[in-house]
């Protein structure tokens, strides 16, 4: 068969996203909610829109967010407060990944920018798109494109220190990968495998499936990883896309347990309970240490749930009308839903102490603290 060329794969990836999208029912009605926990918001703030796959970096008591113009603020989360803010220069395709120090995006012109507390520090050219936020640690800048290549810098000039490309699907999927550090190994999505690589070399430590391909073409078996993934202990866990959720050993770099489920949204947990909605926003909890089906709801079908956020006793979407709905994490029984600017919620809600961050498409970010 003859392989696709890396525009024709982010064609077919922004094909079936769009099928499904334009098939869902209409989103259900929200029921009368009488609130069964205190909540309130205690800050909020805007940004140019947001039109590019976001990831909201926490680090030492602040969110670090990017809008689509370039701009990248850094608020300190009890507050709300403006520590510094960067440009980039151009919209971007993928961002913010930052260690508190550097904050990393990249531009629709396929360019790795890095800013220095918000001071344009040094950017470089990359070879193909990239939607999945860089992740800086240890004074290195990695970043991993759609085409599955895996780029290290030196965080302090740029500097490239080495590159990890091996084969695979042509089919790539055209939204946030798995980028992410666990102790000394830096973890990366590859397909449906959650690989292990040694950070300061880029040579392969593991290599784990989270599930095996499924369908009779390459669309149907398209299942990249999707991220962020969940991280607790020496637990990851994330979603195959449109196929599956697992867990992986990322001490051992063994598989822990598999599930099918049909989603295209992250996951998000705790040490107890793994979350996730799937194609329909059933809402579903999968218990950490084996996998088995602890709860799921049906009361948010097709409202275009967001990846989940635990949160304390709760657990935390954003959803297609800007509603956030906190969940009880025990059951699922809904106790607490608070509005933000009508548009849609389009990252994972962040925690940082006990205020927890939701960013929409029309840029506003609002920060609650539930009670």
């Amino acid at each position: 068969m003859k392989r696709l060329t890396p525009q024709l794969a982010l064609l077919a990836a922004g094909l079936l996203s769009a099928c499904s999208s334009t098939d869902k029912p209409k989103p259900t009605a929200l029921e009368s909610l009488t609130p069964q926990i205190a909540g309130r918001q205690v800050w909020s703030a805007r940004l140019d829109n947001v039109q590019f796959p976001l990831a909201v970096s926490v680090r030492d008591g602040a969110f670090i967010v990017a809008g689509t113009d370039g701009t990248v603020v850094a608020y300190e989360a009890q507050t709300g407060r403006e520590q510094w803010r960067g440009e980039a220069g151009r919209k971007l395709s993928a961002g913010v990944g930052s260690d508190g120090r550097f904050a990393a995006v990249v531009t629709v012109d396929n360019e790795l920018v890095v800013l220095d507390r918000g001071k344009r520090s040094w950017s470089i050219p990359l070879l193909s798109r990239t939607t999945t936020a860089p992740l800086v640690a240890g004074e290195r800048v990695f970043v991993v494109g759609v085409d599955r290549v895996v780029h290290a810098f030196d965080a302090l000039d740029g500097r490239r220190l080495w590159t990890y490309k091996r084969s695979g699907e042509p089919l790539t999927l055209a939204q946030p990968g798995v980028l992410t550090a666990y102790k000394n190994t830096l973890l990366v999505g590859q397909g449906a495998s959650l690989v292990g690589l040694e950070p300061t070399k880029g040579t392969l430590s593991w290599d784990v499936p989270v599930t095996s391909p499924r369908g009779t073409n390459e669309v149907e078996r398209l299942n990249d990883l999707v991220g962020p993934v969940l991280r607790v202990g020496d637990s990851v866990c994330a979603r195959a896309f449109q196929t599956a959720v697992g867990c992986v050993a990322a001490n051992t770099g063994t598989l822990r347990w598999s599930r099918l489920n049909a989603g295209q949204q992250p996951l998000g947990g705790d040490a107890d309970y793994v979350f996730g909605a799937d194609a329909s926003d059933r809402v579903s909890a999968w218990r950490a240490a084996t996998g088995d089906l602890a709860w799921s709801n049906e009361r948010l079908l097709y409202r275009g749930l967001s990846a989940p956020l635990s949160a304390g006793p709760t657990v935390v979407f954003g959803d297609i009308e800007g509603q956030v709905h906190f969940l009880a994490r025990e059951d699922g029984k809904t106790l607490l839903r608070l509005p933000t600017d009508g548009s849609p919620v389009v990252a994972q809600p962040v925690l940082s102490g006990t205020t927890v961050l939701v960013v929409t498409r029309n840029g506003g970010l609002f920060a609650f603290r539930p009670d």
